[in-house]
């Protein structure tokens, strides 16, 4: 009697851990270690303040006002993976749209975090209510073309079909035209920057560095960051960590640094 109740017991118990995991996603159950590098929550997380529930040790210190944005050179608009600054920001970017995490909605709301978020209408598809979502906690929403191709080569016509059609998907959605473009791969040639001008836009955003497979990358000069860099957060990483843990991993980096996030929108 006494075994055939403790494996009633047992079968039970793997039941409600069975549930319980299912239910939470990724979200680590009290007591154990949290996924992809967010840190668990506790029975007191409710208490603790923003920047411990998202596992950074001090809180991100806030970001300058520019006095004025910085002089932009560039015929016939500017091509940036930094921006000329000497204030300690960097900022943070974020491509295609393919990854719409409730959690990292919650991430940018509570620490007050300014991402750039730029959104390809192929990759979004039915999605775009998670972005009028981080739009509306403090997000931005800038060009990443309609079907991301590579626009280096294509014609006049084709560039400009890409770029001024997902202004006006995104003028549609959101009610707003960006000045920022991020050819999709960071290819471009004098035609894209000819049809981006024809589309309204006023800047062309490359990166720095990049938040590849969960460590920073430098396509070229020094390697580390500074002040002024932008910073591109892959889409989809092969890891395993989530568009959260890759963006708090990078946010300890930033730290690390002496360094916090500025609103890109701020400068260009």
């Amino acid at each position: 009697m006494r075994s055939r109740r403790a494996a009633a017991a047992a079968l039970t118990a793997l039941l409600l851990t069975g549930c319980a995991q299912s239910a939470a996603g990724p979200v680590a159950r009290v007591g154990e270690r949290a996924p992809q590098g967010v840190r668990p929550l506790s029975g007191s997380a409710a208490g603790e303040p923003p920047y411990a529930r998202w596992g950074l040790r001090a809180p991100l210190a806030p970001a300058p006002r520019p006095a004025a944005r910085p002089v932009l050179k560039g015929t016939p608009l500017p091509v940036l993976s930094r921006v000329p600054t000497r204030d300690k920001v960097v900022f943070l970017t974020y491509d295609d749209g393919a990854e719409q995490d409730e959690r990292f909605v919650d991430l940018v709301r509570e620490l007050r975090l300014p991402v750039s978020m730029f959104l390809t209408d192929s990759v979004v598809g039915p999605g775009y209510g998670h972005f009028a979502r981080l739009r509306s906690v403090g997000a931005s929403i800038q060009n990443h073309t309609l079907d991301h191709p590579a626009l280096r080569g294509l014609p006049y016509a084709g560039q400009r079909a890409e770029i001024c059609g997902q202004q006006d998907k995104l003028k549609s959605r959101f009610g707003i035209r960006p000045h920022l473009l991020r050819p999709p791969y960071g290819t471009y040639d004098p035609t894209t920057l000819r049809a981006a001008t024809d589309c309204g836009l006023s800047a062309v955003v490359l990166w720095r560095a990049s938040m590849e497979d969960g460590r920073l990358t430098y396509p070229r000069g020094r390697r580390h960051l500074g002040p002024g860099d932008i910073v591109s957060v892959a889409s989809l990483e092969t890891t395993g960590l989530t568009l959260v843990g890759r963006t708090t991993r990078l946010l300890r980096e930033i730290q690390r640094a002496g360094l916090t996030v500025g609103r890109l929108e701020d400068y260009v």
